[in-house]
């Protein structure tokens, strides 16, 4: 029972399209995060910001 060339190709296929599905998925989680995490330091720099602006007047 040897293999067909067109069943290793279309696995190969299946498999490295799971690949890259899965690799999307856990890039746009980790994107999610990370942009979370940057808004909480922009949003602590605006508060500090602004109480010093608000302290000088």
């Amino acid at each position: 029972m040897g293999y067909n060339a067109g069943d290793v190709l279309f696995q190969l296929f299946s498999f490295s399209l799971l690949f890259f599905a899965g690799a999307v998925i856990v890039r746009f989680f980790r994107s999610s995060s990370r942009s979370k995490q940057q808004l909480g330091r922009i949003e602590k720099k605006l508060d500090r910001l602004m109480e010093e602006r608000n302290s000088r007047f």
